[in-house]
């Protein structure tokens, strides 16, 4: 890759690898160590990129590897509490926070597909390619993901209206 297109692609992904990292391991630390791994496998790999759509999925890809990677070493323990990680991230308003707080409770099958689904507007289909998975199951996933959202929400005394809207 030159080095050109390579700090253009560094500078539009950084932000995307950071946040399917921080949904992984749910700190930043580690989070920020996934970023400068991809980068530097996208410095230097071969591949011939096709176009700027072939970049993002490929750069997707191998974060979610690398994070799926780490985190089935034995070594790898979290190191700091999801109350630490929401303090470290700004938020324009108090409801994004507690929505965040919310999405980083759920079992990450579920936070995973919410967030490429709602935040990086993947497909279902590109999301099951991604994660090796039938559609079906990515459907199933987020269907059950939006329920647990939904119960959290009404939980925390918010009421429904009868278009299905929360507030």
């Amino acid at each position: 890759m030159e080095k050109q297109q390579f700090k253009r692609s560094a500078d539009q992904y950084k932000d995307m690898i950071f946040r399917i990292a921080l949904n992984y391991f749910g700190n930043v630390y580690d989070a920020e160590d996934i970023v400068q791994d991809v980068l530097m496998k996208l410095y230097i790999t071969e591949t011939e990129f096709d176009s700027e759509e072939h970049i993002r999925f490929w750069i997707i890809r191998v974060t979610i590897n690398k994070c799926k990677n780490i985190l089935k070493c034995s070594w790898f323990s979290k190191h700091a509490t999801l109350d630490e990680v929401t303090a470290s991230i700004p938020f324009k308003t108090n409801e994004q926070s507690e929505l965040f707080v919310m999405l980083m409770e759920l079992p990450e099958k579920y936070r995973v597909v919410l967030y490429l689904f709602y935040y990086e507007e993947l497909s279902v289909k590109e999301i099951g390619d991604m994660l090796h998975m039938k559609e079906s199951a990515v459907t199933t996933r987020l269907s059950r993901a939006r329920q647990k959202l939904k119960s959290r929400l009404l939980g925390e005394g918010r009421t429904e209206n009868e278009t299905g809207l929360i507030y």
